[in-house]
C-alpha cells in the first residue's frame, strides 16, 4: 500500500481527496517528528509537545466545531471564492457533517430536522457493542495507527533549529525552522517526500504546544507511484489555539497546492476556519445533547 493510499483511508471520508490527503503526508512533519531532532533543541521540551500533540488528536474526537471552507476558483481571482459551512460533529469512529448557511446556521428548520434526526439514530447504532460497532471502533482506530506510523516515519529527516521568540495576545510562541536532514537517508520512495519539504513552526511556551506550522515544498514531490505529483512552490499553514482550557485545537488552515492528478491539472487554493467548539464527549453522552436539541426543534415546529 502507498503512503497515499495510507493517508487516503485515515482522512475523514467527508473530506477526502488529493489535496486532504497531501496536506495530511506534509502536516507528518508536525512535532511528532521531534523525538530526535538536532542537539539545541531541548528534547523535554519536544516529548512534552509529542504528548500533547497526540492528546490534542484523540480530544478532537470528542468536540464538535463549525468549519467554514474557502475554495479559491480556477482563474486566480481572490474574491472568485466558494464557501461552504458545516456543523461537524464526532461520532466516535468519525464525523457527521451538517451543512449550515453562511451566517452558520441551519439553512431550514425541516432539513435540519432531518440532519439531527439521522445523527441521532447513527449515535444509537455506534453507541451499542456489536459485530458491526466493533468493527467501525478497529477502523478508525487502526487510521489512526497509521497516521502515528506515517509520522514516526519522519523522526530522523528533519533538523528544528531554536529561531527566536514571538508574543501572540501575550503569550510567547518559541519559534524553530525545519530543515532537511542532510544525513538522513530515506528508505522508502516515500520518504522521500521529507527531503523536499521545510518551514517553520511555533510552540507555546507555557504549555508546550503547537501554536502554529508553515511549510513549503522546495522541490517537485510524486506520489501514488507517479501518478500524482505536487509542484515545487506549494505551501501549507495550519494555526493552534487554546478551545478549552488544556486543549488545543486547530483555528485556521490554508493550503496552496499546484500539481497534476494523473494526467490532469490540479490547482488548489483552500483555506479552513474553525469555531465554535463545544465538548459533546463520546456517543454514549452525545447523543442526549442531540436527542435535547432535537426535542426542541421539533416543539418550534409544531407551534409553527
Amino acid at each position: 500500500m502507498t503512503a497515499l493510499s495510507r493517508i487516503y483511508r485515515a482522512y475523514p471520508r467527508s473530506s477526502r481527496s488529493l489535496s486532504a490527503a497531501v496536506l495530511l503526508l506534509l502536516f507528518a512533519v508536525s512535532p511528532l517528528s521531534l523525538a530526535q531532532q538536532a542537539a539545541p533543541t531541548p528534547s523535554p521540551l519536544f516529548k512534552r509537545v509529542i504528548a500533547n500533540q497526540e492528546q490534542s488528536e484523540k480530544l478532537l474526537d470528542e468536540y464538535e466545531r463549525v468549519m467554514r471552507t474557502e475554495v479559491r476558483k480556477p482563474g486566480g481571482d481572490p474574491k472568485n471564492v466558494d464557501t461552504k459551512v458545516w456543523r461537524v460533529f464526532p461520532t466516535g469512529a468519525g464525523v457527521d457533517k451538517i451543512p449550515f448557511s453562511l451566517e452558520e446556521k441551519p439553512p431550514s428548520a425541516e432539513a435540519y430536522q432531518r440532519d439531527l434526526e439521522k445523527l441521532e439514530n447513527y449515535l444509537v447504532w455506534v453507541a451499542q457493542d456489536g459485530a458491526g460497532q466493533r468493527d467501525a471502533y478497529a477502523k478508525a482506530e487502526h487510521k489512526r495507527k497509521e497516521r502515528f506510523d506515517l509520522l514516526e516515519a519522519t523522526y530522523q529527516a528533519f533538523i528544528f533549529t531554536p529561531d527566536g521568540q514571538e508574543l501572540r495576545e501575550g503569550r510567547v510562541l518559541l519559534r524553530y525552522t525545519m530543515t532537511p536532514n542532510p544525513k538522513y537517508k530515506p528508505t522508502s520512495r516515500n520518504a522521500t517526500i521529507f527531503t523536499r519539504v521545510r518551514g517553520t513552526i511555533w510552540i507555546d511556551e507555557q504549555s508546550s504546544q503547537l501554536a502554529k506550522i508553515d511549510g513549503t515544498v522546495t522541490e517537485d514531490i510524486s506520489l501514488a507511484l507517479f501518478l500524482a505529483k505536487v509542484y515545487k512552490g506549494s505551501h501549507f499553514m495550519q494555526e493552534r489555539y487554546e478551545v478549552a482550557p488544556g486543549v488545543w485545537e486547530p483555528s485556521f488552515e490554508q493550503y496552496d497546492f499546484d500539481g497534476r492528478k494523473f494526467f490532469s491539472s490540479v490547482s488548489i487554493h483552500e483555506r479552513n476556519f474553525y469555531s465554535g467548539y463545544k465538548r459533546v464527549g463520546p456517543p454514549r453522552e452525545s447523543i442526549e445533547l442531540v436527542r435535547a436539541e432535537l426535542s426542541k426543534v421539533r416543539t418550534q415546529a409544531s407551534n409553527h
